[in-house]
C-alpha cells in the first residue's frame, strides 16, 4: 500500500520508517507543524507527566532542563516515553495507554506531596489531566510549551490523490483528522481524500471523518497498535 503520514515533520518520518519496514511505501505530508512556547519551568516539582513526546522536543532549549531531568517523568504511551529517554531522563514510567491509565499510574505510586507535578502541556489537550489527577488527591500543575499550527496540503499530496495513488492515511489524533478534511476541501479533493482507507488511533480521532465509508480503529491508542492495522511485514 501507498501509505499517508499526516503527523508533524519529526514525528512523521519516525513512523514513516516503521510503516516502510511493513513493506509499505510511504508519503510524509505533514498538516501540523510544532512551535515550541517559552515557559518559566524552574520552580520546584515532584515529578513531571507528559501526554506526547512534542513536550519533550518544546523544551530542549529551556533552561531548567538539566533540573527536570533529575525527576521521576511520568510518560502516557511508548513513543513519549522513549522520547524521555533520548532526551536524558532516567525515571522514566509509562502507561502504555491512554490518559486514564497515565492518572491511575501516577495515583498507585508514592509521589511525594511536597510539591505538585509539572505537566509538560500543548496549547490544544483532549482531557483535563490537572483535574483527573486531582480527583485522586494528586496535585499538579500545567505548563503549555508548545502549539501546534495547522499546515496546507502539500502540492505531492494533491498530486497522489488526483492520480488515486493513496491507499490509507494514518490518523493521530482528532486535530490532524479535522485539518485532513478540511485541508482536502481547501485543494479540491475531497472525494479523493475520503475515498481512501483510513486507520485512527481512536475513536474519538475518526469522528471528523464521517463522510469516509473504510475506517478501522486502533486496538489500543498507541502508534504500534495502529500501524499493526496496514497488516503483517511484506514476505
Amino acid at each position: 500500500m501507498r501509505v499517508v503520514v499526516t503527523r508533524p515533520r519529526d514525528t512523521g518520518e519516525r513512523t514513516a520508517q516503521a510503516v516502510r519496514a511493513l513493506g509499505h511505501d510511504v508519503l510524509v505530508a505533514p498538516l501540523m507543524a510544532l512551535e515550541p512556547v517559552v515557559a518559566k519551568l524552574d520552580e520546584t516539582w515532584s515529578a513531571i507527566v507528559i501526554t506526547s513526546a512534542n513536550a519533550i522536543v518544546a523544551i530542549a532549549e529551556n533552561s531548567a532542563l538539566a533540573v527536570l531531568k533529575k525527576l521521576p517523568l511520568f510518560a502516557v504511551g511508548r513513543r513519549s516515553a522513549d522520547a524521555a529517554r533520548a532526551a536524558g531522563f532516567t525515571d522514566v514510567s509509562s502507561a502504555d495507554g491512554d490518559v486514564r491509565g497515565l492518572v491511575r499510574l501516577i495515583a498507585a505510586r508514592a509521589v511525594p506531596t511536597n510539591a505538585p507535578i509539572l505537566y509538560l502541556a500543548g496549547e490544544d489537550r483532549a482531557a483535563d489531566l490537572i483535574a483527573e489527577l486531582s480527583s485522586h488527591g494528586v496535585s499538579a500543575e500545567l505548563r503549555v510549551v508548545y502549539r501546534t499550527v495547522t499546515t496546507p496540503f502539500s502540492p505531492a499530496l494533491i498530486a497522489a490523490l488526483k492520480a488515486r495513488d493513496v491507499d490509507a492515511v494514518l490518523h493521530f489524533s482528532r486535530r490532524s483528522a479535522e485539518n485532513y478534511v478540511a485541508g482536502a476541501k481547501a485543494a479540491g479533493v475531497a472525494e479523493a481524500a475520503l475515498a481512501v482507507r483510513h486507520f485512527c488511533l481512536s475513536a474519538q480521532v475518526a469522528e471528523p471523518l464521517a463522510g469516509a465509508h473504510r475506517v478501522a480503529i486502533a486496538a489500543r491508542p498507541e502508534e504500534a497498535a495502529l500501524i499493526a492495522l496496514l497488516g503483517p511485514p511484506a514476505a
